[in-house]
């Protein structure tokens, strides 16, 4: 009964055997290799972009921070909600791949920027000249750390107000599959036909080992990518155990199949902590987590009973009143079962 989040459950199996399969033999380094050669190539089919260029990294953060530094300079702002990963979760890592942008943070519900108050926050950026930090790009999160999922018009409507300013626009999508399907729509659409310049495309914690795929829909912005990863110290010199993840994962469209069931196992427990007496749901289940409500008794049960998730904020107390409400998060993963979340929620009962 493990929820705490996708990062926790292992890597799919079909993973593992491309990585053995990709373990024979000598091949090039640092990404000469066929492998890669050939992901690069099956991504640029799946976003229908056959100009894009496609570089593979360890970790999102890295994936995120070196999208961001090709994207502003060190003066430039990077404008993003206040609950976005590269707030809260990356330690200054995008501050210090961009050599001191700074982030400047837009509100809206569901952690989905409201485009008015982007719009407005650009807007307010830059007035005093050189005295201020100037405007420099615009960041999404694609699920939202808060489990929403904007779709292809919400995407474009935030790109409008980015392209209103001449600012370009990266989406993080550490847990894009989830968004995708969600959405019902296609990679095109979800990311350069909605104005998407650069993506960040999850794999990590839909089932891969430890593999983002950074696409780079405009060509002129590869090179300095190419110099920033390995000055960054993120190209890797065995660089076919990148591709092979990505490999896998793309083939049969298992990237769409893990993150279906995520989805699906989430969809089914926030149905059933619904109907907890007491409890609420704090944010739409869109895509693979879900946040909710509910009485500190049932925690402790579920804790009791060895279930592992996070309270959301982390400072709530299982002390006190049993009736009293406590929020969590709970995530699915390609791993969860629907019988690991029935035994959860009779904990709660």
């Amino acid at each position: 009964m493990n929820f705490a989040s996708d990062n926790t459950s292992g890597a799919h199996p079909a993973i593992l055997e491309g990585l053995a399969a990709a373990n024979a033999g000598h091949v090039h380094s640092y990404g000469a290799d066929p492998i890669t050669e050939g992901v690069q190539a099956k991504i640029r089919e799946i976003f229908e972009a056959p100009e894009a260029r496609v570089y593979l990294v360890a970790t999102g953060t890295a994936a995120n921070a070196l999208s961001c530094a090709i994207l502003t300079q060190p003066w430039g702002a990077i404008f993003c909600h206040r609950n976005a990963h590269i707030e809260e979760d990356e330690c200054g890592a995008p501050e210090f791949y961009t050599n001191g942008s700074k982030l400047v943070l837009v509100d809206g519900p569901d952690a989905k920027m409201d485009p008015e108050l982007l719009a407005r926050t650009i807007s307010h950026t830059g007035r005093g000249g050189i005295h201020n930090v100037q405007r420099g790009m615009v960041s999404i999160t694609n699920s939202t750390e808060a489990g929403a999922v904007y779709s292809p018009a919400e995407v474009a409507a935030l790109t409008e107000v980015a392209r209103r300013f001449h600012l370009p626009v990266h989406m993080d999508g550490a847990r894009f599959a989830n968004a995708l399907v969600a959405a019902g729509c296609t990679p095109a659409e979800m990311t350069w036909k909605a104005g998407v310049d650069v993506l960040s495309f999850g794999g990590t914690k839909n089932g891969c080992m430890g593999v983002e795929a950074v696409v780079i829909f405009d060509p002129k912005r590869a090179w300095e990518f190419e110099l920033r990863r390995k000055r960054g110290g993120h190209l890797f010199s065995k660089h076919r155990f990148l591709a092979a993840q990505m490999q896998a994962y793309l083939t049969d469209n298992l990237w769409l199949k893990t993150a279906r069931h995520a989805n699906e196992m989430a969809r089914k427990l926030s149905e059933g902590v619904s109907k907890i007496e007491g409890a609420k749901l704090i944010h739409p289940t869109d895509a693979n987590a879900v946040f909710a409500a509910f009485p500190r008794g049932a925690h402790k049960r579920a804790h009791e009973a060895g279930a592992y998730y996070y309270l959301w904020p982390f400072d709530q107390s299982l002390e006190g009143p049993e009736e009293e409400l406590l929020a969590a998060r709970l995530v699915c993963s390609w791993a969860t079962t629907p019988e690991e979340i029935d035994a959860f929620l009779s904990h709660l009962a």
